[in-house]
């Protein structure tokens, strides 16, 4: 169940029309995450760019080069399970959420075969591989996740597509909550913990770099704790939404050697309820040459959301005005 109230991350002024022939103004929400990860971000830069208000220059002219009349806002949220359900519910138009999380709920398998399936979930695009990091306090002790048994664990807040992975992986490893000492935190509030001597390790799934890590590395000595070997394996063999993932060396202050991760992708998506016309115009927005200067400048992850890999991975079947524009540039065939 999505809890609280969203607030605005990020949001594209609605400049007044000057005529009466001008455009009344069409809101499009974009559900992401905490303010710590990288949806936030990323959703921001996204909103900027498919927006093009009422009165806007026109993009030839050097304006906004989005879709005309649309005022998309990024709004933070709980992550990827509260984005599928606020979309389910008619509370967002669309949001970002994990590969996995999205697959289960529009089938009604793994973590949704207890509920009711959200039979209208539809993709607009795949986004960038989320890596999963855990981190730990250099004098925790933990080098692996068997080390986390008895340890001061957040495996993040409830909604969130973290909870989900990191109980996947403890399974993994023969571990559950009731073998740690489970907090439910978002990442910057876990990071705060560690400073404090409160906190062991946390999970976190989102792109490198992440701005909490970076900031708690900045400060205090961590670890980033591979997630890899035959529980690895075992994860991706049952689990098709994972993949191995290299954290470089250097991402993060003190960790000067790569880490051997998993990851899972962040996917856009919407209602099937959307009009086709709309979701058509933002996806045709989304991968203009503005968008794409926007997205390389703004952010580490903007360079690695590409039209090449917008299909990667998506497990539920795309809304049908993204599939008229991928089907135009020869990604999807007839």
């Amino acid at each position: 169940m999505l809890r609280g109230i969203f607030t605005i991350a990020a949001t594209v002024g609605l400049v007044a029309a000057t005529s009466a022939s001008a455009q009344d103004p069409q809101f499009f929400r974009i559900g992401t995450g905490g303010t710590a990860g990288t949806y936030y971000p990323i959703g921001g830069l996204i909103a900027n760019a498919i927006s093009n208000p009422p009165g806007s220059r026109p993009c030839e002219e050097g304006g906004s080069c989005g879709v005309p009349g649309l005022i998309a806002t990024a709004l933070s949220a709980n992550g990827s399970v509260a984005n599928v359900n606020a979309i389910a519910g008619g509370t967002l138009e669309s949001g970002f959420a994990q590969s996995d999380v999205a697959t289960w709920a529009q089938t009604g398998t793994g973590i949704w075969e207890d509920r009711e399936a959200v039979d209208n979930l539809r993709a607009i695009a795949s986004l960038y591989p989320e890596t999963i990091h855990l981190v730990a306090s250099a004098d925790s002790g933990i080098d692996s996740v068997d080390d986390l048994a008895g340890k001061r664990v957040s495996l993040d807040e409830p909604g969130s597509g973290t909870l989900v992975d990191a109980r996947i992986i403890l399974g993994a490893y023969g571990l559950s909550e009731d073998d740690v000492e489970a907090a439910y935190l978002k990442p910057d509030q876990a990071a705060e913990r560690m400073q404090d001597g409160a906190m062991d390790a946390f999970f976190f799934v989102g792109g490198f770099p992440a701005g909490a890590i970076a900031e708690l590395a900045s400060q205090e000595d961590i670890t980033l704790v591979p997630i890899s070997g035959d529980e690895a394996k075992g994860i991706t063999d049952e689990y098709s939404f994972f993949a191995q993932n290299v954290v470089p060396a250097g991402t993060y202050d003190g960790v000067d050697a790569e880490t051997t991760t998993l990851s899972v992708g962040a996917q856009w998506i919407t209602s099937a309820d959307q009009p086709e016309e709309l979701i058509y115009e933002i996806t045709k927005a989304l991968w203009n040459d503005n968008t794409r200067k926007l997205l390389d400048a703004g952010h580490q992850k903007g360079a690695e959301i590409t039209l090449e890999t917008a299909l990667d991975g998506v497990g539920i079947p795309l809304h049908p005005g993204a599939e008229r524009f991928y089907r135009e540039q020869g990604l999807v065939s007839e």
